[in-house]
Parts: structure tokens; C-alpha cells; sequence
């Protein structure tokens, strides 16, 4: 079985990060692909750096389509998710969802607790479009600026810890660490928090080879069928030969 673990934030040693805490929960006999977006932003904070990333996951899954057995989005916030499960075959996992819905096999609501607080409202969106705002005890987010995006989770690891006890006092049977660079984090911290804590990429890998092995059949009716063949003008080659069904 082969599991894409994709980012579609550019910074590299976030894929690094996300692979080594996903190959911690990987399965004998899986083996993990990565790929990092080559262009866009150093991570992803607001709905509009959401839309061209999710644009760019799916030209990525245009081009290595046909590689693997399922795909994950690795961002919080699951941008191209929707269009990348209406265009392509495989099962495509969004890290935000996985994560929210492994929380609820394990509690009745969840708190989210992340690095930025401007990535709050883009997050709760998320949380209403996987229609489990009703499963949310809240999004919580520190506002002190940090150094490093490849060094937040060190750097801010004390602060998060105590943001999640403020979730726990707020009603949350489950904590999760959102955000691609606090992945393998909750292992670290997981004796500080007296509640269960869902590791996003370990959460999305399980899925996804959960997905892969009942290699359920490509909708061919309802929301998600793969669009009728349109031309395309300016798009990559390998995206462009997706919606006009040239592949």
C-alpha cells in the first residue's frame, strides 16, 4: 500500500516533520510518499492563502495520480479537499477532518488548540464544513507572535500545553494539536494534558490505509462524480488533461 503525505505549504522540514511523526503509526508493508508544494506560502494562515494552496494540492495530485493508493492533504484546514475527492479515484484524506473525527471516537466534544490566532477563523469553517461544529467545545489559538514555523512546537510547547488545559476547563473531552508543524507533538505532551490528545498526521494516516483497504469505488453519481469534460485554458498540463478527461 502507498499512502502520498501531501503539503501544500512550501516549507520542507514541515513535510520532514509530518513524515517522522506519520511513520511512527505507518503500517508493516505501507510506505509513505511526500511531497511540498513548490510554490504558494511558508504555511497557510487565512482562507485566501487556503485557496491558492488548495489549488496547488490538486495540480500536485494531477501530477502523481495513478502512484499511490489514497492521498493525504497535510494542513489544517484541508485546503482542496472537496474538489481533490470530486476529481480524482483514490480516497483523499484531509488532515483537519481525520483528526476531528478520530476526537469523536473518543469524546463527545473536542477543542483545537493551535500557534496562531489568525488561523482561527479560517479553522472554524473547517469545523463547519465537516458539519461537526455541534462536537466543538471551541478553537483555541495563542496570540503571542512566534520565531520559527519550523521551531514553533519547541518553542511555544509550554504555552500550548496550558492553552489545551484552558480547552479541557472549557468542556473538551479530546484536545488536538492543529497546525502542520506541531505534528509529533502530542506524544511529547501527552502525560501534561489530562485528557486524550489526537496526533493530526497519525490520525490521517490511519485513515487513509483504513480508506485504501476497502478500496471503495469512485462516486459515479451525486456530489462528488467526477465532472463531464471541459476544456481548460493555462492550467498545469497533468490538472488541465484531468478535467478534460485526457487521462
Amino acid at each position: 500500500m502507498k499512502i502520498l503525505l501531501l503539503n501544500p505549504n512550501m516549507t520542507e522540514a514541515v513535510t520532514e516533520r509530518l513524515a517522522g511523526a506519520a511513520r511512527l503509526v505507518l503500517s508493516p508493508g505501507t510506505q509513505l510518499q511526500t511531497a511540498t508544494a513548490p510554490r504558494g506560502f511558508p504555511y497557510i494562515s487565512s482562507r485566501a492563502e487556503a485557496q491558492v494552496a488548495g489549488a496547488i494540492a490538486l495540480e500536485m495530485l494531477a501530477e502523481r495520480q495513478g502512484q499511490h493508493d489514497a492521498a493525504i492533504i497535510a494542513a489544517f484546514g484541508d485546503p482542496g479537499l472537496f474538489g481533490a475527492r470530486e476529481l480524482f479515484d483514490v480516497p483523499v484524506i484531509g488532515m483537519s477532518e481525520a483528526a476531528m473525527l478520530t476526537a469523536c471516537m473518543l469524546g463527545k466534544r473536542f477543542g483545537i488548540v493551535s500557534f496562531a490566532a489568525q488561523m482561527a477563523p479560517w479553522y472554524e469553517e473547517c469545523v463547519e464544513s465537516h458539519g461537526l461544529m455541534g462536537r466543538c467545545a471551541g478553537i483555541f489559538c495563542l496570540r503571542e507572535a512566534f520565531t520559527s514555523i519550523i521551531d514553533v512546537a519547541a518553542e511555544k510547547q509550554e504555552a500550548l500545553v496550558a492553552l489545551a488545559g484552558e480547552a479541557v476547563a472549557q468542556g473538551a473531552d479530546v484536545v488536538i494539536l492543529a497546525g502542520a508543524p506541531l505534528a509529533g507533538l502530542a506524544r511529547e505532551v501527552a502525560a501534561h494534558i489530562p485528557v486524550p490528545l489526537v496526533d493530526q498526521v497519525q490520525a490521517a494516516v490511519r485513515q487513509a490505509e483504513t480508506l485504501a483497504a476497502l478500496a471503495p469505488l469512485k462516486a459515479r453519481t451525486g456530489g462528488f462524480r467526477r465532472p463531464p469534460a471541459k476544456p481548460a485554458a493555462g492550467l498545469a498540463p497533468e490538472l488541465a488533461a484531468r478535467f478534460e478527461h485526457r487521462d
